[in-house]
């Protein structure tokens, strides 16, 4: 049967839990696409047993989707390159990739976070690396990655400047039990999906103390109201911190156990030192390095986040979560809005 060149032909560079997630539902609907690791002897591995046995075991791969360890060939041959990869390694991706992409290159990618050190949002990096010409999109929202392995339903936002960039890549993801919006807020969906990571930290430190459900609703509640302050000095769309990108991510990261930054928290309101922690979890904890980002942007432009400043603190080891909690509960009474 002849390609259908009407779909694009994506490459998903990154074959951890998230990256392997959504090559697989793209398989799934028809989307042609490839997923590309670093590691040549776990996508060898992979196209043996047809799984991710390292994050997705038990599930099969669809007939459809093709791997590769071929970085300049995956990247070459797309129409558009999905990266999935922490946000520490997406300037260095970005950077391996652009002597091997097409002559008019579209990127994207589901990367949730801040660049650590510079703090740049990851279109900023995108500009500063390939050229501010290059079509940027996001993929972003409430979406485990082991729901998405499994087929669950799942709803997203792909938020770009770009119209063509954002049908297209909606309309490849879009299909079977997943649903995919589309925005031009950029910023506001990038900020969403970075600091809520951050809040999911906090109120698992809340849930590992055993501070109850009250706690809990208190602290997903001016988490979002932080978030929006955020947003609003950055120039970002009220509705779309409300949206799936926002308060739809916060949600699910701060109450969902799957979520790692809630499994940090956990751990570390129950009396577990930061090592002990991370080693539990064993993969990359975005909100650590965000919560140092989203306080130093929140100082910069002049917005009082007390909740990220204590997560922030905590993680610093200048605060237990004990002392946290007394920090914000000595607050001044104050109007909620």
């Amino acid at each position: 049967m002849p390609e259908d060149r009407s779909v694009p032909r994506i490459a998903v560079l990154g074959a951890g839990s998230w990256g392997t997630a959504l090559a697989m539902h793209m398989a799934r609907i028809g989307v042609p696409a490839t997923l590309w690791g670093y590691n040549a002897r776990h996508v060898a591995r992979m196209r043996k047993a047809r799984e991710n046995a390292d994050y997705h075991p038990g599930i099969p791969f669809p007939d459809r989707l093709t791997l590769s360890d071929d970085l300049a060939a995956a990247a070459a041959r797309a129409d558009i390159v999905l990266l999935a990869c922490p946000s520490h390694a997406f300037n260095q991706l970005l950077h391996a990739i652009h002597p091997h992409l097409p002559r008019e290159p579209r990127i994207a990618w589901a990367t949730k976070g801040f660049e650590p050190g510079s703090g740049r949002f990851l279109h900023e990096v995108l500009a500063d690396e390939l050229g501010r010409d290059v079509p940027g999109a996001v993929v972003t929202g409430p979406s485990f990655a082991r729901e998405v392995a499994q087929g669950k339903p799942t709803a997203v936002t792909v938020a770009s400047t770009d119209d063509a960039l954002r049908r297209d890549l909606a309309g490849a993801l879009h299909g079977g039990t997943f649903r995919a919006y589309t925005s031009d807020d950029i910023r506001g969906a990038e900020l969403g999906g970075a600091a809520k990571n951050v809040y999911a930290i906090a109120t698992g430190l809340a849930d590992g103390m055993e501070l109850g459900t009250n706690a809990r609703a208190a602290l997903i509640t001016r988490s979002l109201r932080e978030m929006m302050l955020l947003g609003d000095a950055l120039g970002a769309r009220p509705e779309t911190l409300t949206g799936l990108t926002g308060l739809g991510d916060l949600v699910l990261t701060c109450t969902g156990d799957l979520s790692r930054n809630r499994r940090l928290g956990l751990a570390l309101g129950a009396g577990k030192d930061m090592k002990e922690a991370r080693r539990e979890i064993r993969q990359v904890v975005e909100g650590v390095d965000a919560a140092e980002e989203t306080v130093r942007l929140a100082g910069k432009l002049r917005v009082e986040m007390p909740i990220a400043e204590v997560v922030h603190r905590i993680l610093a080891g200048q605060l237990s979560p004990g002392e946290g909690l007394e920090a914000l509960l000595s607050r001044e009474q104050t109007t909620e809005f």
